[in-house]
């Protein structure tokens, strides 16, 4: 029955056992508690008669738990994060009005978020900070997984449990070229050989877009003519305007204060190239703040809205 359980978790004597847990030992929990070791030693010992089983045994000169006090460390873990995502919850029907966002996110995304929902929705709560980084596909991986950043915007990103995709849509792998280059002339998707002849520029093997690349390249036996290769979104835009050959990227290599009036994108053959997509993510179950949670939901709108999932 969870009352009789409840009656044996006393709320005082778990917090010293979890203390305990997380410390490695009574003496170290009962320094952080500002207790004396015996007091808290006597606690657990109550507890450990409570539940009918020991929780936990001596290992060195410190202590771990036992099966059962695994068991037990597990449930008040899982029970702290239920009430957190209630309590969550409950402040987010109130109405957002101060807090702080970390959003992580490809350089491509930046003039998108700054024209669309980041723009709005700072305009709409002045109140919330807003810290947005930059980053490679690993950078933006590592950011949420660690829960330094609540909201990320990659390229197809690696599978990974610890991820949840909130809106994903297709973003295929182009060649970025001048209106005037010989490629553009070539009226048929291109395969890897048709870029041979040319100069490239190309984004370094840590973004999603260049592995995808060169799972193409091998899938083809091919490999390409890279002529700049750089972590920079701008300076792959400029090599592109200024003519020096084409770039593989998405619409969204491109920089917004670049003029690409004169750029075109060509479809690509290869699958790998062109079943690609733009995803939105956060950290799997972890509960955002309401803040957060509101701009994720307006970023996934936005993406979803077919008059903005142009780039400009």
């Amino acid at each position: 029955m969870p009352g009789a359980m409840d009656d044996r978790l006393d709320a005082r004597r778990v917090r010293y056992f979890m203390q305990v847990v997380e410390s490695g030992s009574v003496r170290g929990a009962a320094e952080l508690l500002g207790m004396d070791a015996s007091a808290v030693s006597r606690a657990i010992a109550v507890l450990e008669r409570d539940c009918g089983t020991r929780l936990l045994e001596r290992h060195g000169r410190g202590v771990v738990p036992t099966d059962a006090g695994l068991l037990l460390a597990t449930y008040l873990r899982r029970q702290h994060s239920q009430k957190q995502q209630l309590l969550a919850e409950f402040e987010s029907i109130q109405k957002v009005e101060r807090g702080h966002i970390d959003i992580v996110a490809g350089e491509g995304f930046v003039d998108w978020l700054m024209r669309h929902s980041l723009r709005e929705f700072m305009a709409q709560h002045p109140g919330i900070t807003v810290d947005l980084s930059v980053g490679a596909t690993d950078d933006i991986v590592r950011g949420i997984v660690d829960e330094r950043a609540h909201i990320g915007m990659l390229f197809q990103p690696p599978r990974d449990e610890r991820l949840r995709t909130h809106h994903s849509h297709p973003q295929p792998i182009q060649a970025l070229v001048l209106d005037n280059h010989p490629l553009a002339r070539l009226d048929r998707p291109l395969r890897l050989d048709d870029l041979l002849p040319y100069p490239g520029a190309a984004l370094h093997r840590s973004f999603g877009v260049r592995q995808h690349i060169e799972a193409a390249e091998i899938s083809e036996g091919i490999r390409l003519n890279t002529l700049l290769t750089t972590s920079s979104f701008n300076a792959m835009g400029h090599f592109v305007v200024a003519g020096l050959g084409y770039a593989l990227g998405t619409p969204f290599s491109l920089p917004g204060p670049l003029d690409i009036s004169r750029v075109v994108a060509l479809p690509m053959k290869n699958p790998l190239l062109s079943q690609g997509r733009v995803h939105v993510v956060s950290r799997h179950g972890r509960v955002l703040p309401p803040a957060a949670a509101r701009l994720l939901r307006q970023i996934v709108a936005d993406f979803a809205a077919p008059t903005l999932n142009k780039r400009r």
